[in-house]
């Protein structure tokens, strides 16, 4: 099957617009960019889920702002201010065809925490069903840094494994990937993408050509590597592409998948989160992580490194320091120094049964390639 029979024969697609293809650089909503990207969803909707960013710079001029502020405050005040403007504009666009749009705000506890998942997953499909069309984005009024997926692009590849996605379509001012910057002489588009060598070379950072994005091409080249590991076809493209891309066009970059679906949880704990500590394993205990995929029991670990909390990423590495997987650990790392090499039925005896329970549950696990 071709790129283009693909895309055409994609049932579910999300579609993630940055902030420089949606406001004027001043700030503000560009309604005109707005209505045509509208127009190029409208034969998907219903089977679309739309992650927008766009709020914090749609803020700026109402709130008199002539730059994007620094301060978290300012941020999320402007980010309050712009998303209510941009779903409003976004559900006017929709509305006009016929169609309904949701507004769903998420950070990162709404994609690893269990029950959060379960929810943001079950909410995404039943809005599908009843043929609304989702608008995502990062709860900015609100994150702060500990709780935040990091950018859109991030949080869209995460979304298209939460919804079970087709295809991923990531939209910005650039019309896909090359192997030099084309703003700055010649360059040549990379069509596709199968493994790490397609993109030897590419690094390209920075904010979109408005200034007033945080993303770049890096930040979307990781998305769609993300996204590809787990098994979602990824294309990128500009917003002027967008009605081209969706008709199966030969447009943009596209990145094929690398590997087997699944859950997105674990996608954005391997590559979304910054561990908070270590847990060093004595041989069995990597050997059982690694090879029979189990929990990881307190009788295994030799040493905890770091501060952190009951819920937080870290690190599970071997006796020498290299990391073998990542998890969400179940205890305070004040908490574990007694515990360390100890069977979990010694603990429940002397602790309680609260203490009979993994240090990092199974399904809070993920393997980290290690390095030769």
């Amino acid at each position: 099957m071709t790129v283009r029979d693909f895309v055409l024969r994609a049932d579910r697609v999300v579609v993630k617009v940055g902030s420089s293809s949606l406001t004027t650089a001043a700030g503000g909503i560009d309604g005109d960019r707005v209505d045509a990207l509208v127009r190029a969803l409208l034969p998907r909707a219903g089977r679309l889920v739309l992650v927008s960013s766009g709020a914090i710079a749609a803020g700026l001029a109402p709130l008199g702002l002539t730059r994007r502020p620094r301060d978290l405050a300012t941020l999320q005040a402007a980010a309050s201010v712009g998303q209510s403007m941009l779903v409003h504009r976004y559900a006017t666009a929709f509305g006009r065809a016929g169609h309904q749009v949701g507004q769903v705000l998420l950070t990162a506890t709404d994609v690893v925490r269990r029950t959060h998942y379960r929810n943001a997953r079950t909410t995404l499909d039943r809005l599908l069903e009843l043929g609304v069309v989702p608008v995502v984005n990062e709860n900015d009024a609100v994150a702060t840094q500990e709780i935040r997926v990091g950018d859109n692009d991030r949080l869209a590849a995460i979304v298209a494994h939460l919804v079970s996605a087709d295809l991923l379509v990531l939209l910005s001012d650039v019309d896909g990937v090359y192997d030099a910057n084309p703003r700055r002489g010649s360059a040549t588009m990379i069509r596709e993408v199968r493994n790490d060598a397609d993109l030897e070379g590419v690094g390209t950072r920075g904010a979109g050509s408005a200034g007033v994005g945080v993303g770049g091409m890096a930040t979307k080249i990781d998305a769609a590597r993300m996204a590809a590991s787990g098994g979602v076809t990824t294309l990128i493209t500009s917003a002027a592409n967008a009605a081209a891309a969706l008709a199966g066009a030969e447009v943009g970059t596209v990145f094929h998948p690398s590997g087997p679906r699944r859950a997105s949880r674990l996608l954005w704990l391997e590559h979304a989160t910054t561990p908070q500590g270590r847990l060093f394993l004595d041989d069995g205990a990597v050997n059982a992580i690694v090879d029979r995929r189990v929990s990881l029991l307190p009788a295994g670990v030799t040493k905890v490194d770091g501060d952190f909390a009951a819920g937080d990423p870290v690190d599970l590495v071997d006796p020498s320091g290299q990391p073998v997987a990542r998890g969400l650990v179940a205890y305070d790392a004040a908490e574990l120094p007694g515990m360390l090499g100890r069977s979990t039925f010694d603990l429940a005896a002397e602790l309680g049964s609260s203490y009979e329970r993994e240090i990092v549950h199974r399904d809070d696990i993920v393997l980290l390639q290690r390095k030769p």
